[in-house]
């Protein structure tokens, strides 16, 4: 009994067929997508999340079977989706990264189709409908919970990526300018010792000329006395 019991919690969840991924999207680069929806009127959940590169930002869309756009966003660095599918047939999700010229973008993403059909849940001997009523209803509220939970993980989970790319484009900025820094000052050192050594290399050869203008001054005149 107890077996049958998890057995009809079980099939009370919906049907969901769901793929988690994550994708290095290049500069100048776009990536598709595709799932198969095999019922009409099919809830899709489509989530995705931009965890480093550039701006955090991409631009993404969701094209249904017969080419119609069901949703679509530019620069956005996440969004979290449900539509209902109108159409059986193949979906494209799309990421365009093709406005970035140098960063990549590594995002994360999930496709979930779900059917919403609610299995009866098979009741013991004895128990009252609003019983069995008042357990549906907490399962289902067990089940949003949880998906809210989930929700709150990728996001606390995309924010500490965000950061910590943060962190790390900030430390290489400081260490090129600490190198920059470094080298405009040893240039100006070696500078100012070649201007240094410009002075006194001119200076002496003025001396120079000055004592042998002397000496021919001298000679001249000793030379005159004579």
């Amino acid at each position: 009994m107890r077996f049958a019991l998890f057995a009809g919690l079980a099939s009370l969840v919906s049907s969901v067929t769901a793929t988690a991924l994550t994708y290095r999207l290049e500069a100048n680069e776009k990536a598709c997508f595709f799932t198969n929806v095999d019922q009409n009127n099919a809830k899709v959940a489509f989530y995705f999340a931009v965890q480093s590169g550039g701006s955090f930002d991409v631009d993404y869309s969701v094209t249904a079977p017969g080419g119609k756009i069901v949703l679509d966003g530019t620069k956005e660095r996440q969004g979290d989706f449900v539509f209902t599918a109108q159409s059986v047939g193949e979906y494209t999700f799309c990421f365009n990264n093709e406005m970035s010229t140098f960063a990549e973008k590594m995002v994360d993403f999930e496709i979930a189709v779900e059917n919403e059909q609610r299995a009866q849940l098979p009741s013991r001997q004895g128990a009252s409908p609003e019983q069995t009523s008042s357990l549906e209803e907490s399962i289902y509220k067990l089940s949003a919970q949880l998906s809210t939970v989930s929700r709150n993980q990728k996001y606390f989970r995309t924010r500490e990526n965000r950061n910590f790319s943060t962190v790390r484009s900030t430390e290489r900025r400081i260490f090129n300018f600490s190198v920059i820094e470094s080298l405009m000052m040893v240039s100006m050192a070696a500078l100012q010792v070649f201007v240094v050594r410009f002075f006194f290399q001119g200076a002496r050869k003025v001396v120079g000329l000055e004592s042998k203008s002397l000496l021919i001054v001298w000679h001249s005149k000793d030379e005159q006395l004579k």
